[in-house]
């Protein structure tokens, strides 16, 4: 709005008075990060002796249990609110079946966090078993070579009470199978483990950005997700997933990836009132890191904006690699 007395058009309103100095900035800013909203994407894998590098992933590694108790304790020295682990297991069957042993990858690497930890961290789990399956899929498969989603069902209830029973705090059913998030909260229920959260991966799309991650995991996939996973192209869909997963019991639900589906992380936000996580994947952290690398652009400011405009979108957590590194730049600021 202007007014005229005689000379040129003024203006009245002034917004950019709430810009003028990195204090005022501050003080003003409608969205925050803190160290507690973030939570690190951490690698156990079996059978090495020395912390192997993502090469799609630079900075990130397949830990051994010693470097993945470090790296835990620092995540929670500088303030970080929890890990998500995944197992890289030596061998690999039709079933997936190191996904349910008791002493298999996962289930050690939860009892060394939590020892290592205590409550200082919330120690979430990836239960899904396309770590541990030699084709890859996030199920095991029919006689046709389908994904069964009932059959796959009941591996998930192995997995819920075996990662419950070395101590997990939070589960993660990330297989985007029908009824996942109930048959899970029933097994939990039934072996007396009714105080692990369920955080649902209710948006889970169909991403070329997941790339890099199935290095991480030494991924064996032959084909692809589509058949379970979403497409893409539809944004709906995911208020639907979201209805179930929510009447299935879900504690907290989850977008992913971030990046490209912040329309999906504002839609799912604003329909609940449980927390929202979004997972900043592998293929966003990847891209800046190579962007930076070539001097293309400025990597943590953008890392910065990216994080904020998950939190922004309506995400209340946020998974990210870069978890430790800008939890302790917040604690500097």
């Amino acid at each position: 709005m202007t007014y005229e007395d005689g000379g040129p058009l003024v203006p009245i309103e002034r917004p950019r008075r709430l810009r003028t100095t990195a204090a005022m900035r501050r003080m003003v800013a409608e969205t925050r990060l803190h160290p507690a909203d973030l939570i690190l994407p951490a690698f156990l894998r079996e059978g090495i002796k020395e912390p192997q590098p993502v090469s799609s992933m630079p900075g990130v590694f397949q830990h051994t249990r010693d470097s993945l108790r470090k790296a835990a304790a620092e995540a929670a020295a500088t303030g970080v609110g929890g890990i998500m682990l995944f197992g890289v297991p030596r061998h690999k069957d039709a079933t997936g079946s190191g996904g349910t042993d008791p002493e298999g990858i996962l289930q050690v690497a939860i009892r060394d966090v939590k020892a290592e930890t205590g409550d200082a961290l919330v120690v979430m789990s990836d239960l899904c078993l396309d770590e541990f399956t030699d084709h890859g899929h996030c199920g095991v498969l029919d006689a046709a070579g389908r994904v069964d989603n009932d059959a796959t069902l009941e591996r998930y209830a192995e997995m819920a009470r075996v990662q419950a029973a070395a101590g997990v705090d939070v589960v993660g059913p990330s297989g985007m199978m029908d009824g996942q998030v109930r048959v899970v909260r029933d097994a939990l229920d039934g072996a007396g483990h009714q105080d692990v959260s369920i955080l649902a991966y209710t948006a889970k799309y169909a991403s070329a950005f997941f790339g890099p991650f199935r290095e991480a995991v030494d991924s064996s996939l032959k084909g692809d997700r589509k058949t379970y996973q979403q497409d893409p192209a539809n944004a709906r869909e995911s208020l639907r997933e979201l209805a179930l997963d929510l009447a299935e019991g879900a504690d907290m639900v989850m977008v992913k990836p971030a990046l490209p589906y912040l329309d999906i992380l504002r839609q799912v936000a604003d329909a609940v009132d449980v927390p929202v996580a979004a997972y900043q994947v592998s293929g966003e952290y990847a891209m800046v890191e190579a962007a930076a690398a070539n001097g293309w652009v400025d990597r943590d400011r953008m890392i910065m904006e990216m994080l904020v405009g998950a939190r922004r979108a309506g995400a209340g957590m946020v998974l990210t690699y870069w978890a430790t590194e800008v939890a302790e730049r917040l604690r500097s600021d």
